[in-house]
C-alpha cells in the first residue's frame, strides 16, 4: 500500500524524510537513490538512526563511505546494525534499475519504503545557449530516473503492508526561473508524477496517515480491514447467528447451482456468487429465514475427461482393463481437489453460504434420490430406449444430448466437397450421377443409402464441358458453377423426388456391398447405419484402409483416394457453425446409437405456461431465449457409457423385453435379496447386483449407462434434501419450489432448463419464481479469460489489492446483470473504490470529527437521538437528505421485490454522491459548529448525519457487507438509544432493514433540492467557459447574481436548428447538405411548430421526429448586457432559462480568494495529520500579489469568516515562531496571489 507523499516543505528539517522526527522505523526495508553523498547520505543515516532493518544504498559508484556511516549511525543510536546492500544503479539505465529489484527481492523479498533522491542540477542558461545534451540529462535523472526506479520497484511495495514513496522534488517547480529551464521545468514534472501514482496506487488502497495523524481509526486499508471483519464474523459466528434470529420468520427458498471443484473459481464464479449472496442478505434482513447451502458438481464427463487425461487413457477397454473400481477411486480422489480454494475464496468475497453442511451429488442421498426422480418418470411412461444418431464425443467416448451439443457451437473450418455416385440399372441415365455434398468425408466409407425429398424438385443437367449429366437439386448448381450466368450446362428434365426413389447407384467404396446387397439406392425413408466407427472416433478393421486413425484425421487420406477414382467433382474447404464437446472443446460427430431419453415433446405446453408465471430477470431472457428453447425442446438423451456417476436404475434381461427400474436402495435389496453393504450407488458398488426374473427371462443385470450429469443437478432440489425418504414435509411446506435461483445465461440451456424439465415433469410446476442470469465476464480485451493467455488478473490478487466490496459492487454495477457481456477491468474496481467506497468512509469520518469537535466545544458525548420527525426538522437541506433517504427504501423495497440489481445500485450510488457532494458539503459549518445558529442546531445537523449513514449501512449492507459493518461498529456507541432495542445489535446483518418513515418524505423539497442541483451544475458550466472567474472561484456559484426564468423574450432567446448528422447524414447521403443550407432560412414560428407536430419539410425534403436537433440560444449577442453593467451568461433545462451574472466584482474576488485560502489550509491540515480537534496557529506570508489587491484588510475584514470555518484567526508570520513550532509550511498561488501558509503550535 502506499500510503504518503511528501509535501512541499521549506523547512531546515524535512519531516517526511527524517525517519528519527517522523517514525521509529523498526523492521522496515528502505531503499535510496543517488545514496552516495549529499541528502542522499543523510537520508540513509536517518533511517539508520530510526532503526531501518534493511537499507539498500543506490548510485551510480558504489556507496561504501556511505555504508559505513549507516552502520556507525545505528551503533551510535543504540540500534541493531542494519542489514546494508550496496548497489550500483544508474536510474538513467532500465537494465541497471532493473537489476537492481530483481536483486533486491532475491535478497530481501521486500521494500517497505522507496526514497527517489537522485538529481541533476544542469548548468543555468537561457534556451538560446543551453546545452542540449545537459538540459536533456537533467529530465533523465530528475523525471525519468524516478519514473524507472517507481516502476521498477513499485510491484515488490504492492505486495502488502504500509510502503512509503518519497520523491524530492524542489520549489523550483513551483515558478519560473531565468536559465533555470531543465531543473524548473523536470523538478515540475516530477510533482505531478508523484500526484499521479498517489493517485493511482495509493488511493486504491486509501492514504494510511503517518504517525502525526492522532485518531489512527481514521486511517483504513480496505482490504484489511475485511480481513478484520471476517475475524469479527467467526468470532461471532456471524452467519449462523443470522439464521437463529430469522427462524421464527417466513421461509425464503434458495438453490445454489452446483460447480465442480476441480477448477478455481474464476470471476464467473465471483460474479454469480455476489449474486447469490446479496439477494438471500436481503431477504434475511426482511426478517427471512434463508438457509444457504453450498452445492458440489462432483460427477460426469469434466471428472472423467480429467482422469482420462491424467492416466492417458482413453475408450472402454482402457477402462475396464483397469477396472472400474479403480477408475472411480481416481475421480473420487480429485473432484473436492480444489474445496479449500473455492471455501476460502467464497468466504473472503463475504459470501454467506453453509459449506460444513454442503451436497455433493457424488453422496448415496443425493444419489437415490436421483434414482426416486427416475423412477417417477419410468413409472409414467416418460422414459424409452431408442436408436438414433445423436451427437457424439469422441475424446469422451459418449454421446450427448442435443441440450449438450448446442452450449458450444463456434465456427470452424471442413472439407467441403461434391462427389458423383453413377447411377446404374436405369433406362436412360446410363451417363448419369447423383451429385452429393457434404462436409465430412470421413462418413462415404459406411455410405449406404442416399435421401431425397418425396415432394423436392430435382434437375437432371448436362455439363457441356465434361459431357456427364447429373441429377441434384436446383439450389446446387452454385456449388458446381461459380458464376451461373456463364455456366455451360442444359437442364434435361425435372424429376420428383418421389420418381427416383429406389434407383440404385454404384458405391464409392466396397467395404459394405457384401453384407449391404439391398442398400445403395435412392431412399425417402429411414435407413440403416454400417458400424465402422468406434467410440473413440477411429476407423474399424471393417475399412482397412483407415484402421486405427480417428475419421477426422482420416478425411485427408480418404480426399486423396477420391481423386484418383474421377468422382470427386468439387473439393474446397467452408467455415460454418459446427458443434464441439463442451468439455473437451472436440469436434462432435454424429453417431447412431443406442440411448435412454426423457420425453420432453409432450410437456413443452405446460412447460411454457408455468413458465409464464416466472419472474426473470432480464425478462428477455425468459421471453426469447428460454422460451424459443423450450418451444423447441428435443427428448432428452439422459444416459452416458461413461463409469463416474450415477448409475442408470435399470436392471433389464438380455433382450431388453423385461425391464425393471429401482427407486431406492431398500427396493433394490428387495428386488434382488442382497443383503450385503450399500452404502455407496456407483457402478463399482451395484453392477453385480442383479435381479432375478419374474418374467422367466433368468437374470435381469443392470444396464451400463449411468446418467447424465445435467440430469443429477436438475434433480438437486429433491437430491440435496434426500426427499422423499427425508425432509419431506419440510420439502412439501417451502423447500419446494424455490424463491429464487441464480446462474450465468448458459444455463438457459443447462440447469435452468434441467430444473424445469424435471419440475414440470414431477410437479407440474415450475421448480423456482424468480431467476437472475447474469453475463459472461470477459478479459479486457474482449476475448474469453484464458489462463493460457494470462489476459486477466488473478482473482485473488485483485481481492487482496482492492478488497471484496469494490469488486462485488464494480460487478453488479456492469451490464453483466443484465445478461450482456463485460469486459473485467481492474481500473473499473479501482474506480469503485475512489468513487464509492471512499467517498462513503470519508461521511462517515467526517461525521467522528465533528461529533469529537462537539465533545470538546460541549464537554459531552455525541449520542443520536432515538428518533427524527419531519417536525422536529428546521433546516430545509436536512428534510431534504432524510426524504431523499425514504425515497431510495421505497424504490428498492420495489425494485428488489422484482430482483433488478441493475437498477438498486446506481441508486444506492447516487445516495453517497447526495450526501457527500451535496449534503455534507452544504453543511459544513452547521456540523461543525461554525453557522451560528446555536447547539441546538449542530446537533440536528449531526443527528440528521448519523440517522443517514445508520440508513445508507443497513441499506447497503447485503451489497457492500465488509465496509458498513465496519462504519456500523464505529457508529454504534453513538446509536446506542436506537439499536439497544434490537434483539442482538452486534452486525449489522443482525438488524432489520431499515423501514420506509413516511413522516419524514417530503416530495416538495426533494423536488425543490432536485431542481437547486441542476442550476449548480448549469451554473458550473457556464462558469467551465467564464475565464474572467477561473482563477478564483473554485467551489460553488460565487456570483453576484442569478436570474431563474422562462420568459425566452425578455432576455431574447431564440430556438436554432441543428442538422442530427449521425441520423440524417445516413438517411439523407448527399441530401443532408441541402437541408444543412436551407436551415437558416426557417422561421421561429417554423422550429416551434417541428417541436410540436414532429415533421418539417426543408427545400422540398420531409422531415421526421430526432432528423434535427432544436436548441435554445441567446439572440444576437452571445451575452446580455443590462444596465447595471451586468452582463448575463445562459445555460438551459427543460423549460428553465439561468442566467449568470459573469462579471467579476472586485468584492467577489477577494471572498473567492479568502475561500480559497479556507480550501489551502483544510488540506495542510488534512496533509500534516490534523483533525479537527487539533488547534493550531495559522500564518502568511506575502511573496508576490497584485498591485490594488489589499490583502491585509481582506484578511482583517472575513476574520468571523475564518474563525468560524478554520477556527483561528490567519495571522502574518511571526518572528517568534520557531522551526520546532512549524509543523507545515507551503506556497500557495492563488490567482495574481502568491504566498506562504504556515500551520504552527500553538
Amino acid at each position: 500500500m502506499i500510503d504518503h507523499f511528501t509535501g512541499i516543505v521549506h523547512h531546515d528539517t524535512y519531516p517526511e524524510i527524517d525517519p528519527v522526527v517522523k517514525s521509529d522505523c523498526k523492521g522496515k526495508s528502505v531503499l535510496i537513490t543517488g545514496a552516495s553523498k549529499g541528502i542522499g547520505s543523510y537520508v540513509a543515516t536517518g533511517y539508520a538512526q530510526a532503526g531501518a532493518q534493511r537499507i539498500a544504498l543506490c548510485a551510480r559508484t558504489l556507496a561504501t563511505e556511505t555504508a559505513d556511516a549507516v552502520r556507525k549511525a545505528a551503533k551510535d543510536a543504540g540500534r541493531v546494525e542494519p542489514n546494508v546492500l550496496v548497489l550500483e544503479m544508474d536510474v538513467c539505465d532500465r537494465s541497471s534499475v532493473e537489476a537492481a529489484a530483481k536483486r533486491v527481492e532475491e535478497e530481501w523479498g521486500q521494500l517497505d519504503i522507496l526514497v527517489n533522491n537522485a538529481g541533476h542540477m544542469a548548468e543555468f542558461a537561457s534556451l538560446l545557449d543551453v546545452d542540449e545534451e545537459d538540459y536533456m540529462r537533467a529530465w533523465d535523472v530528475n523525471y525519468w530516473g524516478v519514473f524507472r526506479t517507481t516502476k521498477a520497484f513499485l510491484p515488490l511495495m504492492l505486495k502488502g503492508g504500509d510502503k512509503t514513496i518519497v520523491n524530492l522534488s524542489s520549489v523550483a517547480a513551483h515558478y519560473a526561473g531565468v536559465g533555470g529551464g531543465a531543473y524548473h521545468v523536470s523538478k515540475f514534472a516530477l510533482a505531478r508524477f508523484t500526484e499521479c501514482v498517489q493517485d493511482e496506487y495509493g488511493a486504491q488502497h486509501n492514504v494510511n496517515r503517518r504517525k502525526q495523524a492522532k485518531p489512527t481509526t481514521m486511517s483504513i486499508s480496505f482490504p484489511k480491514t475485511e480481513e478484520e471483519v471476517l475475524q469479527f464474523w467467526k468470532d461471532v459466528d456471524a452467519f449462523q447467528t443470522q439464521l437463529q434470529l430469522t427462524e421464527d420468520g417466513p421461509r425464503f427458498t434458495f438453490y445454489d447451482g452446483p460447480p465442480f471443484a476441480t477448477g478455481l473459481p474464476h470471476y464467473g464464479h465471483l460474479l454469480a456468487s455476489t449474486i447469490k449472496d446479496i439477494i438471500p442478505r436481503y431477504w434475511s434482513m426482511k426478517g427471512h429465514h434463508v438457509i444457504r447451502r453450498f452445492g458440489w458438481d462432483t460427477h460426469g464427463l469434466p471428472i472423467e475427461y480429467e482422469i482420462d487425461k491424467k492416466l492417458g487413457i482413453s475408450g472402454r477397454d482402457a477402462v475396464m482393463q483397469m477396472g472400474i473400481e479403480k477408475y472411480n477411486a481416481e475421480c473420487r480422489a480429485i473432484v473436492m481437489r480444489y474445496a479449500t480454494e473455492w471455501r476460502h475464496t467464497i468466504e473472503r468475497l463475504g459470501r454467506w453460504i453453509d459449506f460444513d453442511n454442503d451436497y455433493k451429488s457424488m453422496d448415496t442421498t443425493f444419489m437415490e434420490s436421483c434414482w426416486w426422480v427416475f423412477k417417477q418418470l419410468f413409472d409414467g411412461d416418460h422414459v424409452y430406449r431408442a436408436y438414433q444418431i445423436m451427437p457424439f464425443s469422441t475424446a469422451l467416448c459418449t454421446p450427448l444430448s442435443q441440450m449438450e451439443a448446442k452450449q458450444n457451437e463456434k465456427m470452424t473450418q471442413d472439407p467441403a466437397i461434391i462427389v458423383s455416385f453413377p447411377i446404374v440399372g436405369v433406362e436412360g441415365m446410363e451417363n448419369t450421377s447423383f451429385l452429393i455434398y457434404t462436409t465430412t468425408p470421413w462418413t462415404l466409407p459406411s455410405n449406404l443409402l442416399i435421401a431425397a425429398h418425396p415432394d423436392f424438385e430435382y434437375l437432371v443437367i448436362l455439363d457441356e464441358a465434361s459431357g456427364r449429366q447429373y441429377v441434384l437439386m436446383e439450389s446446387g448448381l452454385g456449388s458446381i458453377y461459380k458464376n451461373l450466368k456463364k455456366a455451360k450446362y442444359k437442364v434435361i428434365k425435372k424429376l420428383k423426388g418421389k420418381d427416383i426413389i429406389g434407383w440404385k447407384y454404384e458405391p464409392l467404396f466396397k467395404y459394405f456391398v457384401k453384407d449391404f446387397s439391398d442398400c445403395f439406392q435412392v431412399i425417402g425413408a429411414d435407413y440403416v447405419e454400417a458400424g465402422e466407427v468406434d467410440d473413440k472416433g477411429q476407423f474399424t478393421d471393417e475399412v482397412p484402409e483407415y484402421a486405427g486413425q480417428h475419421v477426422k484425421i482420416a478425411d485427408k487420406a480418404i480426399l486423396k483416394d477420391l481423386r484418383s477414382t474421377g468422382r470427386l467433382i468439387i473439393e474446397s474447404h467452408t467455415m460454418h457453425t459446427d458443434k464441439f464437446c463442451w468439455r473437451s472443446d472436440t469436434q462432435l460427430i454424429r453417431k447412431a446409437v443406442s440411448s435412454w431419453f426423457i420425453r420432453v415433446t409432450d410437456s413443452i405446453p405446460e412447460m411454457l405456461k408455468n413458465l409464464e408465471g416466472t419472474n426473470w430477470v432480464p425478462t428477455a431472457v425468459k421471453e426469447k431465449r428460454f422460451t424459443n428453447w423450450v418451444a423447441n425442446a428435443h427428448d432428452w438423451n439422459v444416459s452416458r457409457n461413461r463409469y463416474w456417476g450415477t448409475p442408470i436404475p435399470l436392471w433389464v434381461s438380455e433382450d431388453y423385453e423385461e425391464v425393471v427400474c429401482v427407486g431406492s436402495v431398500a427396493e433394490l435389496k428387495e428386488l434382488s435379496g442382497y443383503e450385503g453393504p450399500l452404502d455407496d450407488l456407483h457402478r463399482d458398488k451395484v453392477d453385480h447386483i442383479t435381479i432375478p426374473s419374474k418374467k422367466g427371462k433368468g437374470t435381469l443385470r443392470r444396464i451400463d449407462e449411468i446418467f447424465d450429469c445435467w440430469f443429477e443437478s436438475g434433480s438437486m432440489p429433491y437430491a440435496s434434501a434426500h426427499y422423499p425418504f427425508k425432509n419431506k414435509d419440510a420439502f412439501q411446506g417451502g423447500l419446494f419450489p424455490a424463491d429464487f435461483i441464480a446462474e450465468g445465461l448458459d444455463q438457459t440451456r443447462g440447469w435452468f432448463y434441467t430444473l424445469t424439465v424435471l419440475g414440470n415433469k414431477l410437479f407440474h410446476v415450475s421448480p423456482f419464481k424468480n431467476c437472475i442470469v447474469n453475463g459472461i465476464v470477459l478479459a479486457e480485451d474482449g476475448k474469453k479469460m484464458s489462463k493460457r493467455l494470462k489476459n486477466y488478473p488473478d482473482p485473488s490478487v485483485i481481492l487482496s489489492q482492492y478488497g471484496s466490496d469494490a469488486l462485488r459492487l464494480y460487478l453488479i454495477n456492469s451490464p453483466v446483470v443484465r445478461a450482456e457481456s463485460v469486459r473485467f477491468k481492474e481500473s473499473g474496481v479501482k474506480e469503485i473504490v475512489s468513487r464509492v467506497l471512499l467517498p462513503l468512509w470519508n461521511s462517515y469520518r467526517f461525521f467522528s470529527e465533528q461529533a469529537a469537535l462537539y465533545k470538546k466545544i460541549t464537554g459531552k458525548e455525541f449520542v443520536g437521538a432515538k428518533s427524527l420527525s419531519g417536525d422536529q426538522l428546521g433546516n430545509v437541506m436536512d428534510k431534504w437528505i432524510l426524504a431523499n433517504c425514504q425515497s431510495l427504501l421505497r424504490y428498492m423495497d420495489q425494485e428488489m421485490l422484482g430482483y433488478r440489481l441493475y437498477t438498486v445500485v446506481p441508486r444506492l450510488l447516487r445516495i453517497i454522491d447526495d450526501l457527500t457532494n451535496w449534503y455534507i458539503r452544504f453543511n459544513r459549518k452547521r456540523l461543525k459548529g461554525g453557522a451560528g445558529l446555536g447547539v441546538e442546531d449542530t446537533e440536528a445537523a449531526l443527528n440528521t448525519l448519523l440517522q443517514v449513514l445508520f440508513t445508507i449501512v443497513r441499506a447497503m449492507a447485503p451489497f457492500t457487507p465488509f465496509l458498513t459493518e465496519h462504519i456500523y461498529s464505529l457508529l454504534k456507541p453513538q446509536l446506542q438509544p436506537v439499536i439497544e432495542e434490537y434483539r442482538d445489535s452486534r452486525s449489522v446483518h443482525f438488524l432489520p432493514f431499515p423501514t420506509v418513515q413516511e413522516a419524514l418524505f417530503d416530495e416538495v423539497v426533494e423536488r425543490k433540492v432536485a431542481a437547486m442541483q441542476k442550476v449548480i451544475q448549469l451554473g458550473r458550466t457556464v462558469l467551465a467557459d467564464v475565464e474572467s472567474l477561473s482563477s478564483y472561484i473554485k467551489e460553488e456559484l460565487n456570483i453576484r447574481n442569478i436570474i431563474l426564468t422562462s420568459d425566452e423574450a425578455q432576455y431574447n432567446i431564440i430556438l436554432e436548428a441543428k442538422v442530427d448528422w449521425p441520423t440524417l447524414g445516413k438517411k439523407l447521403k448527399k441530401d443532408v447538405q441541402i437541408v444543412r443550407k436551407g436551415l437558416p432560412g426557417l422561421t421561429q414560428d417554423q422550429l416551434r411548430q417541428y417541436l410540436k407536430e414532429k415533421t418539417i419539410v426543408v427545400d422540398g425534403i420531409q422531415l421526421e421526429e430526432n432528423d434535427l436537433n432544436i436548441i435554445r440560444v441567446l439572440g444576437g449577442d452571445a451575452t446580455v448586457q443590462s444596465a447595471d453593467g451586468a452582463k448575463w451568461e445562459p445555460a438551459f433545462l427543460e423549460d428553465v432559462i439561468v442566467l449568470l451574472d459573469t462579471v467579476p466584482h472586485p468584492e467577489l474576488a477577494e471572498e473567492g480568494i479568502a475561500r480559497e485560502i479556507i480550501n489551502r489550509i483544510q488540506k495542510m491540515r488534512k496533509k500534516a495529520g490534523l483533525v479537527p480537534t487539533d488547534d493550531i496557529r495559522m500564518q502568511y506570508k506575502i511573496v508576490s500579489k497584485a498591485d490594488d489587491l489589499d490583502f491585509a484588510n481582506l484578511v482583517s475584514s472575513r476574520d468571523d469568516l475564518f474563525r468560524s470555518t478554520v477556527r483561528g484567526a490567519i495571522e502574518p508570520f511571526g518572528e517568534t515562531t520557531s522551526q520546532d513550532a512549524v509543523i507545515l509550511e507551503e506556497e500557495q498561488i492563488i490567482g495574481d496571489l502568491t504566498l506562504m501558509l504556515r500551520l504552527a503550535k500553538l
